[in-house]
């Protein structure tokens, strides 16, 4: 046993903190602002238990610092399987993803053999009972539950057992345990209350102590403090004692302190700090910190030099089964070394930073809290910057504090925890605890679990475990022995970076760590090539061999590059690989991401040809290009990898292998050169391919004329100037090196102006910007000198170019025009210098220009435009430049130079005159006219300018031009007129300056005249009579006797009529509008006899429609006028109507009329339905009997209209009936119910007056009476009279209001004063005679009495409902169609209205509401 390894790692695990890695740490995550001045003792115990205080993150940045280093040894556990998911591999061709990040097993677990035998021996053989408790120091030892103390030695070797059986059945079981520091005593807390001493050196029983605590309460947690002399216990009654041990006279005693009452809230759990032998100076130490956990808080009180509070923090709302957890922790914090205590209860972990700063002031300061999704039922520091945690599934949870990761999960289920239920619910004592206590003792397990030393001890049913950190190189063989390669790199990896987390064994500085780790991640390296060559699958397909090596070669070649050991890659890795031809595939295929991104920018020779032959054999032409241009090709056969380049178009490369390779910046010209000039030259279209050709070279001309290297990269500055002169010369000769005699002189510019004009101007604008640049900037003389000369090339090229498009034609004029415009950007800057003649300009003004010339004309035109904006102006004489603009018709060349001369009226001639910019025109004039910076007089003569041609402007545009005239010159409108000589252009203009008045901008209305008005009037009159009624509707600004003049000349009947009526001659517009009808219906009649003859002529509108619409307007100006005429004058208006519809039915005969006598019938029975609203039933029944075609035929004839009036008489009679019944039996429902509400006997709330406060019987001489309101509340009737509650009503004794509820409604702010609307008047006021004599006490009902509340019962029934009642809805349904439809129901009531004709309307019966008793 003494030979195990777990006993080694107990003894060689160091609790020091390493001081060295200090300086490493962020100082900001405490720099938080600092709590106030502590509450006390006092005010702490005297808080309610419930209150809370939200907790507010002060600071969320992380520790950076290192770990505390320890030693540990191999143990013959297995190792835990990995949380960590294995890195994701991009596949083919594509770097490995690193952000995976992998932590392996950080624990090792291993089982306590020897402890664990003798738990199991003694329980067998001397009946100790089960574990119950277990503690570490530089001992171990486990309590029993029968009262027994099993120490044990760090070799696992039984030295004691304190106590027997007959103790443990005194005391009961041993509840907790605690070794002072130096590991010389023990105290042994029971089941029973007792706590006992023992010297463990030589196990004898110090001290039995009885009295620390209440009686009849088991102790939950005894600990040693760092004076030996002094202790807390914490019973199950929720209280805390102090214990202070003393020796006086060679007598042992105890005294003990109550340092928290279970009366103020019980405590579950203490903790107090303990330091390190190498910090016992600490300055915090002196004060002797415990921390508390209650049921509800956490307080952290200081025992030296007085009892004082330090910190008290609520939990919030949290499960009341979570368990409260404890622990401190020393940390280094900005250079020094504080505290930390970690609690939590639930989920969320948080943390309190201990700290005395300079002033000797000491700061608690709440730090970042850590959320876990789990209930935490223990909680224990392994390191400064580890925590580990078990949930209430037995699952232990590493988590590194900093980053708040976790980073293990392992479940121990199998340990089979003890839990120290029954101790929190004090069985050994009867169970005299609170139910919170108990039920948070379910899972409480404090004294199964405890840390020392960077390990972890737990206790189980039959076993006892050690849990302690693996070092590195422990972690990343655990991940090799499980043969995963991939995470054990990224493992190593993350230690190599030093962001791996819980690290330990790693000493030195940075770089002596990162080359351990280093070397250790080349032996994995070699292993895992090892691994995929001979586990490599030898049969089936080749894409799983593909598969197999994807998977597993890139990731070889990102870590060697990352510990850039190329060396390791290409000499010792490749040569393992290459004797599968499927691997090395995949590993040179996996280089090019790392030479495209220049991670890889040197490559071994043979390797480099072994790359570019794979490539070029699998047909990846791309990837060859892309690797080309970032490596260097000095070791390569030049002339091959160029031919190879020129095969298979890689373009980019070959510039690149000749610019490098052999530092030739002509050839890669001359090469392009020679694919596009043949079919330029020829006038054929380039191909795609040849297009990239020619972009590419331009690009290549540009780079090296500014000192870039195509396609990445600069040139040498000692090449800079003479890759410069060599492009310029090479571009300026006059025959090219294979020129036939067919071959026109400088053939290079040539092609680039044929190829793309724009462009390569473009590409000598920018040279010329990047030289005079630099020509400032240039110091030395020789600088100087070359940048004079590559000016003077450009100059050169310039003169070429003059030289060859302006003395052919072969150019366009946009090619030519490209040319000048260049030509006046460059001279129109301050530090050009270009020279170009000035004739030359001349002779392109006269090209474009040319009147003769008619192709290409906007083109052109716009070419010039573009030339004199950039500055071409001053080239030209401009007196000439204007009668060629003029004569070629470039009326913007005309506006450009008008606009510079500000002749703004000649602009607008040239607006008109130009046909693709007419409609521009009125913008330009508006602008004008509202912008600010011209001159009144220059707004005055475009004015003018523009009513001298309005004509034009209106039969452009006439909405636009009234915009114009509403907006800025509204006076002008009647000189307007005056210009406008055509009749219908004056019509356009005024209806739209008149509808403006209509439109939303204020400033476009306008005031005019009554005689435009009728003016416009006439006009609709001619020209659109259709909309002449809508006008007259809604302007008011004519006047009515000659606007009826004007109407009745061009006879248009509808107008004369409405006007005629808003004059108010109604009788005046009903005989225009009776006459219009009759001559319509006479041409109804004459239309059938035309059709007997076959005369008739089809129009868009039948006659029938006509004279539907017109009875329309008819019946409407009756309805109107009717309202206002007495019963005579009602029937001089619609009985000539009726006689003019019966009339011209008696001509209508034969059976081919019988389609339209049925509608003239339907349109008479119309007018019969609204005559009824006027005019009385006997009378036009009278006038029907009459007629002659109706009053000599048979009954037959005018049987429909009979049975039509009695049909809606039925149906309305009908409707009064239903309504009626209706109504009846709403109001029999509410009076039945209101009746009940009265009647119902009330329940008064007290047997006493409410406002005298005596019972109702107070007087035995004489009855007294009472008055009980619907609310419950009983007055003495004098009482109320006092109070003045009650007032007199007409034909009524007396109404009452209950005087409580009035005072009540008084003092929220106000009370209805009307009666009966507020809840203070009863519904039923019952006055109740109390007698005593004679009759027992019996009450007495005097009278029932309503008061006028009761009279308006409807009101509050309707209130109580929420709903509109039936009557409310058939008032409305009458009302809205009274004065729509006209019924013949009562003929003496002309008001009243029938809903007959409404289709809309639905009689919906449905019953009462339903009402609770």
């Amino acid at each position: 046993m003494s030979g195990s390894p777990d006993t080694r790692s107990l003894v060689s695990a160091s609790s020091q903190l390493n001081l060295m890695e200090i300086d490493t740490i962020d100082d900001k995550e405490f720099d938080i602002p600092q709590v106030d001045t502590p509450p006390t003792l006092e005010s702490i115990l005297n808080e309610p238990e419930n209150e809370e205080e939200p907790f507010i993150l002060e600071d969320t940045c992380l520790l950076n610092t290192e770990n505390i280093d320890a030693h540990s040894c191999e143990t013959s556990s297995l190792a835990s399987s990995d949380s960590g998911d294995p890195t994701h591999l991009k596949r083919k061709r594509k770097t490995v993803e690193l952000s995976t990040t992998v932590h392996g097993s950080v624990l090792r677990h291993s089982i306590l053999k020897g402890i664990s035998a003798q738990i199991v021996s003694a329980a067998d053989k001397v009946d100790a009972g089960l574990p119950t408790a277990v503690t570490v120091s530089g001992v171990i030892v486990v309590g029993t539950s029968h009262g027994l103390a099993l120490v044990f030695d760090l070799n696992q070797a039984l030295r004691l057992c304190l106590g027997s059986t007959a103790t443990g059945a005194e005391y009961g079981a041993v509840s907790a345990l605690s070794i002072n520091h130096d590991c010389t005593r023990l105290l042994c807390g029971f089941a029973k209350g007792h706590i006992t001493m023992w010297d463990l050196a030589n196990g004898k029983l110090l001290r039995t102590i009885t009295d620390a605590h209440p009686p009849g309460t088991a102790i939950l947690h005894v600990k040693f403090t760092d004076d030996p002399t002094l202790a807390v216990c914490n019973d199950s009654g929720g209280s805390v004692f102090e214990l202070a041990f003393r020796r006086v006279m060679g007598m042992r005693t105890c005294e003990s302190r109550c340092l928290f009452s279970g009366s103020k809230g019980e405590v579950c759990n203490v903790e107090p700090l303990l330091t390190a032998p190498d910090l016992k100076d600490h300055p915090i130490t002196q004060y002797s910190l415990l921390a508390m956990a209650s049921l509800t808080k956490i307080l952290v009180i200081g025992l030296k030099p007085s009892l004082k509070v330090w910190m008290t923090f609520p939990y919030g709302k949290t499960d009341p089964t979570s368990v409260p957890q404890l622990a401190w922790q020393f940390v280094p914090v900005q250079k020094v070394v504080n505290p930390v205590l970690a609690f939590c209860r639930g989920d969320t972990i948080h943390f309190l930073l201990v700290k005395k700063d300079e002033t000797g002031t000491i700061h608690v300061i709440k730090q970042r809290q850590l959320q876990l999704n789990c209930d935490i039922i223990s909680l224990n520091w392994i390191n400064s910057r580890t925590l580990v945690v078990m949930d209430s599934g037995e699952k232990l949870r590493v988590v590194d504090r900093p980053s708040q990761e976790e980073l293990e999960n392992l479940d121990v289920a199998e340990v089979q925890l003890v839990y120290n239920s029954s101790h929190f619910k004090s069985l050994a004592t009867g169970g005299n605890v609170s139910q919170a206590l108990a039920l948070v003792g379910e899972k409480a397990c404090y004294q199964s679990v405890c840390s020392y030393a960077g390990q972890m001890v737990l206790l189980g049913t039959k076993s006892a475990h050690i849990m302690t950190l693996r070092n590195w190189r422990e972690r990343v063989d655990c991940l090799l022995k499980q043969e995963r390669f991939v995470e054990a790199l990224s493992l190593a990896w993350s230690f190599h970076e030093g962001t791996a987390k819980a690290i330990l064994g790693l000493f030195g500085d940075p770089a002596k760590r990162k080359g351990v780790v280093a070397d250790k991640m080349v032996e994995i390296l070699f292993q895992y090539v090892e691994r995929s060559v001979k586990k490599c699958p030898e049969h089936g397909k080749i894409q799983v061999m593909e598969q197999h090596f994807q998977d597993m070669v890139p990731v070889m070649v990102d870590y060697c590059l990352l510990l850039q050991r190329t060396d390791l890659l290409f000499n010792q890795l490749y040569t393992r690989l290459v004797e599968n031809c499927v691997a090395r595939g995949i590993f040179l295929e996996s280089l090019e991401p790392y030479i495209v991104s220049e991670r890889l920018g040197c490559v071994t020779a043979p390797v480099m040809r072994d790359l570019l032959t794979h490539l070029q054999d699998n047909n990846m032409m791309d990837s060859v290009e892309n690797c080309l241009i970032h490596l260097d090709i000095t070791s390569l056969d030049i002339q091959q990898v160029v031919q190879m380049c020129w095969d298979n178009q890689l373009y980019d490369a070959m510039i690149y292998v000749f610019n490098r390779g052999m530092n030739d910046y002509i050839n890669p010209m001359e090469k392009l050169f020679q694919v596009i000039a043949p079919p330029l030259r020829e006038g054929k279209a380039l191909t795609d391919e040849q297009v990239v050709m020619g972009n590419k070279l331009l690009v290549y001309i540009s780079c090296s004329l500014a000192g870039r290297a195509y396609p990445l990269g600069d040139i040498p500055e000692d090449l800079v100037s003479q890759v410069k002169n060599q492009v310029f010369e090479f571009l300026i000769r006059l025959h090219s090196a294979e020129a036939g005699q067919e071959e026109e002189l400088y053939p290079y510019i040539r092609t680039l102006v044929h190829f793309d004009t724009p462009e390569f101007l473009n590409v000598l604008a920018l040279v010329s910007t990047s030289l005079q640049t630099q020509l400032v900037s240039q110091h030395t003389f020789e600088d100087f000198k070359n940048d004079k000369q590559a000016l003077e090339y450009q100059q050169r090229i310039v003169d070429i170019l003059l030289k060859v498009m302006v003395e052919n034609s072969e150019f366009t004029p946009s090619q030519v025009g490209c040319l000048f415009t260049f030509l006046a950007r460059q001279l129109a800057k301050p530090d050009n210098t270009l020279f170009v003649n000035r004739k030359l300009f001349d002779q392109v003004l006269e090209f474009l220009c040319s009147p003769d010339d008619d192709s290409r004309h906007t083109e052109r035109q716009q070419v010039l435009l573009e030339l004199l904006q950039v500055g071409g102006v001053v080239q030209f004489d401009e007196g000439r430049l204007l009668g060629l603009a003029e004569k070629a018709e470039f009326y913007q060349i005309c506006e450009f130079l008008y606009e510079q001369k500000h002749l703004y009226d000649k602009v607008l001639d040239c607006y008109l005159r130009d046909p693709l910019r007419k409609e521009e025109i009125f913008n330009y004039i508006h602008n004008l006219l509202s912008m600010p910076g011209y001159s009144s007089e220059e707004k005055h003569c475009v004015w003018d300018s523009a009513l001298l041609h309005i004509a034009e402007l209106v039969t452009l545009d006439p909405a636009k031009s009234a915009d114009l005239v509403a907006m800025h010159f509204p006076e002008e409108v009647r000189p307007i007129i005056t210009r406008l000589q055509d009749d219908l252009l004056v019509f356009q203009f005024l209806r739209c300056v008149l509808d403006q008045r209509e439109g939303p901008n204020p400033q476009a209305l306008l005031r005019l005249s009554p005689d435009l008005h009728e003016l416009h009037i006439g006009l609709l009159c001619r020209f659109s009579p259709r909309q002449l009624t809508d006008f007259l509707k809604a302007s008011q600004d004519y006047r009515l006797e000659e606007a009826i003049q004007i109407t009745e000349q061009y006879q248009l009947h509808e107008a004369t009529a409405y006007l005629l009526e808003k004059k108010g001659d109604s009788n005046g517009a009903f005989q225009v509008l009776l006459k219009t009808l009759k001559d319509k219906l006479s041409a109804v009649t004459s239309e059938k006899r035309s059709e007997e003859e076959g005369e008739t002529e089809r129009e868009e509108e039948s006659p029938l429609q006509r004279v539907e619409g017109s009875l329309g307007d008819i019946i409407a100006l009756c309805h109107r006028s009717s309202q206002s005429l007495n019963q005579e004058q009602r029937g001089v208006l619609w009985f000539p109507l009726l006689e003019a519809m019966m009339s011209p039915q008696k001509l209508l005969k034969g059976p081919d009329t019988r389609t339209t006598s049925e509608v003239l019938k339907e349109l008479t029975m119309k007018v019969l339905n609204s005559m009824s609203s006027f005019i009385p039933l006997p009378a036009i029944i009278q006038r029907i009997l009459q007629d002659p075609v109706y009053g000599k035929g048979k009954l037959a004839e005018i049987q429909g209209l009979i049975l039509g009036m009695l049909e809606t008489f039925n149906y309305e009679q009908t409707l009064l009936e239903t309504t009626t019944s209706l109504l009846n039996h709403d109001l029999h429902w509410s009076l039945s119910h209101l009746r009940a509400a009265v009647s119902r006997g009330l329940h008064p709330r007290q047997d006493h007056c409410n406002i005298c406060l005596q019972q109702y019987k107070r007087r035995q001489d004489s009855p007294d009476e009472i008055i009980i309101f619907s609310c419950g509340h009983l007055y003495h009737c004098q009482c109320l009279q006092r109070k003045g509650s009650g007032h007199a009503e007409p034909r009524l004794l007396q109404v009452w209001s209950c005087y409580k509820c009035l005072s009540s409604q008084r003092g929220r702010g106000g009370v209805t004063t009307e009666t009966g609307r507020g809840r203070t008047t009863s519904l039923a006021q019952t006055k109740v005679t109390s007698r005593e004599a004679g009759e027992e006490g019996r009450k007495v009902f005097a009278e029932t009495t309503l008061d006028p509340q009761q009279s308006q019962s409807w009101d509050q029934l309707r209130c109580l409902y929420r709903g509109p009642s039936r009557l409310a809805i058939l008032s409305e349904i009458s009302h809205c169609h009274g004065n729509e439809k006209a019924g013949l129901l009562n003929p003496s009531q002309p008001g009243r209205g029938s809903i007959f004709h409404s289709e809309n309307f639905q009689l919906k019966l449905s019953p009462p509401p339903s009402v609770e008793e």
